[in-house]
């Protein structure tokens, strides 16, 4: 496999429906996906060529909470190790926001059967004796 190249805060529209469409994500509109970009504390990307492999996005108030969203690997290029690099670069941003003597919590909620690639990262599935099962509402119009 080519040369992989991680990119940060430099993702189109297009590009990012492109890539949830390739990867079965949920459709959305493009005043959605702008919005979603925009209001994303942090993107990265991943390039062989230049033709886009993956990407993840971090949500969140970037002092207290932070959460993956949209962590998409182009089937294709599934299994080799770009899922990792970019969790890991997601993981790192996050870590050099944390102030010294203070904690981020950094969460997803990940997909079925996914769970061992998280696992993997040192992230730990609720509910735990001490934490209660993640919950979700859709809001629809």
């Amino acid at each position: 496999m080519k040369l992989v190249t991680l990119v940060s805060n430099n993702v189109g529209v297009d590009t990012y429906l492109e890539l949830r469409k390739a990867v079965n994500f949920k459709p959305l509109s493009r005043t959605q996906a702008r919005k979603a970009l925009d209001n994303s504390l942090y993107i990265v990307c991943a390039y062989i060529d230049a033709k886009i492999v993956g990407m993840g996005r971090l949500v969140g108030d970037g002092a207290v909470i932070c959460y993956i969203q949209d962590l998409m690997i182009h089937p294709d290029y599934q299994h080799y190790g770009i899922g990792s690099a970019i969790i890991e670069d997601l993981i790192k941003y996050v870590e050099d926001l944390c102030e010294e003597g203070t904690e981020i919590m950094l969460d997803l909620m990940c997909a079925i059967g996914r769970e061992p690639f998280y696992h993997k990262h040192e992230f730990i599935s609720r509910p735990t004796d001490k934490l209660g099962p993640g919950m979700i509402r859709y809001i629809r119009k």
